[in-house]
């Protein structure tokens, strides 16, 4: 009959929980595990792998909160839910803007990196209309296979992620068999100021995997997968950074020294076709970081808006591919205009605070949800953590800490970053009130 109305369109719910963890290990590891040895061997020495296993483990304190309160909801949306629930609507929008801040940030850098990494060997797309024509490609591209369905936008980011690992497996597993022993020196004295700066550069490092609860509305069974996929993306990536790092400690001897420190090492112990393989698998990985940063940012902005905290109009569905199309184009407009433009380097300073906010915030929404006058807000937890509040307690001082830890300039750029999002905030309801007054 024609007069009969057909329901609106929904997500549609493909992803597995491999689909998640890939999702999470992409979003982690990006060209920053290519450049980091250097880095942190600048600042704490031999002590580097401890190093990273330290924050790595911090990192699993914050993601096995992250994973209880995903067993708690099916909807799209992650941490912005899970504050929202805690702590009423203000403080779950602020959560959700400054997530899709670093979402955003992240995509218009990376989509400068890839220009960059590939005018070592084109030269003419480092600038002008050769950059404009790779950054609008590759933006462009990635947008537009993520509106043609959450499977082959899965699909696209689980083979991208499998390519970034290739290259790094094969670092390992040859590497180890050619390190040094007595380019290993012994741990030295660390001040207090680098043991900082190193730890400030890891977390950053380590972060992304708190998107992997933001597409849960388009997962078989969130409640079940979302945790699974927090606990293995942290193991997996802690592994991974970590060996690469001794490969890269105990094969290049000036490690410190390098700009390109795995791309180096492997060129010392596979030639200059293991320098080349490294660095093609940095362009894999930047690219393959910019394609999940659309998925899980255009999702941001479809629970926003979902939840009437953002215009109404970026919750709309794709009748045929079941996607969120508004809130693609929005991501994929946004990102063209920052990528092309360079603006995207204001953004970066709030988007460093942003990632410990969301920690904060999620830490401490853990703790509330189990108060017994808040569990009405959200299912009970599939995944419950042991020894009651210590986990979200340690998670909780960690997060603050490093925070404390922050520059000046990152400080100002994250309360900037919050003042926009409570201005946006305002508007958005004076602008809802006025249309229902106006109908």
């Amino acid at each position: 009959m024609s007069g009969v109305s057909r329901p609106a369109p929904t997500l549609r719910r493909a992803l597995g929980k491999w689909d998640l963890t890939a999702i999470g290990i992409n979003q982690v590891i990006g060209s920053a595990v290519f450049l980091l040895p250097s880095q942190v061997a600048a600042q704490v020495g031999s002590w580097g792998p401890v190093a990273f296993l330290a924050i790595g483990g911090a990192s699993l304190l914050v993601a096995l909160c992250f994973a209880e309160l995903g067993s708690r909801f099916e909807r799209t949306g992650g941490a912005y839910l899970y504050a929202r629930a805690a702590f009423g609507r203000f403080v779950g929008f602020e959560i959700g803007w400054m997530q899709w801040i670093a979402r955003i940030t992240s995509q218009a850098g990376i989509a400068n990196g890839v220009a960059l990494a590939l005018g070592f060997y084109w030269p003419v797309v480092t600038g002008g209309l050769g950059r404009a024509a790779v950054i609008t490609a590759l933006t462009l591209a990635i947008g537009g296979i993520n509106l043609l369905g959450i499977r082959p936008s899965a699909v696209g980011v689980n083979l991208l992620t499998i390519a970034k690992l290739v290259p790094l497996g094969l670092f390992i597993v040859v590497g180890l068999w050619f390190i040094d022993v007595d380019t290993m020196a012994p741990p030295g004295p660390v001040s207090p100021g680098q043991a900082s700066a190193a730890a400030l550069l890891l977390v950053f490092a380590f972060g992304g995997y708190d998107v992997i609860g933001v597409p849960a509305g388009e997962a078989t069974s969130p409640r079940r997968h979302v945790p699974f996929a927090f606990v293995a993306t942290i193991v997996a990536v802690t592994a991974v950074m970590t060996l690469a790092h001794v490969v890269a400690m105990g094969t290049l001897p000036g490690l410190a020294a390098s700009s390109t420190p795995l791309a180096d090492a492997s060129a010392v112990f596979m030639g200059a076709g293991g320098a080349l393989l490294l660095s093609v698998g940095a362009v894999v990985s930047m690219a393959g970081n910019s394609f999940g940063s659309v998925l899980t940012g255009s999702r941001m902005l479809f629970a926003l808006a979902e939840h009437g905290d953002l215009p109404r109009f970026l919750a709309a569905v794709h009748p045929r591919y079941r996607t969120p199309s508004n809130a693609i184009a929005c991501m994929t407009a946004v990102t063209l205009v920052l990528a092309l433009s360079g603006s995207f380097v204001v953004l970066a300073l709030a988007s460093g605070v942003a990632r410990l906010v969301i920690y904060v915030g999620t830490c401490a929404a853990a703790l509330q949800l189990r108060r017994r006058r808040f569990r009405d807000a959200a299912a009970p937890a599939t995944f419950v953590l042991p020894a009651g509040p210590v986990v979200p307690l340690l998670a909780l001082v960690v997060s603050l800490l490093i925070l404390a830890g922050a520059t000046r300039a990152q400080l100002v750029g994250g309360v900037a970053g919050l003042a926009a999002g409570a201005a946006l905030f305002v508007l958005n309801d004076w602008f809802r009130r006025t249309s229902r007054a106006s109908s």
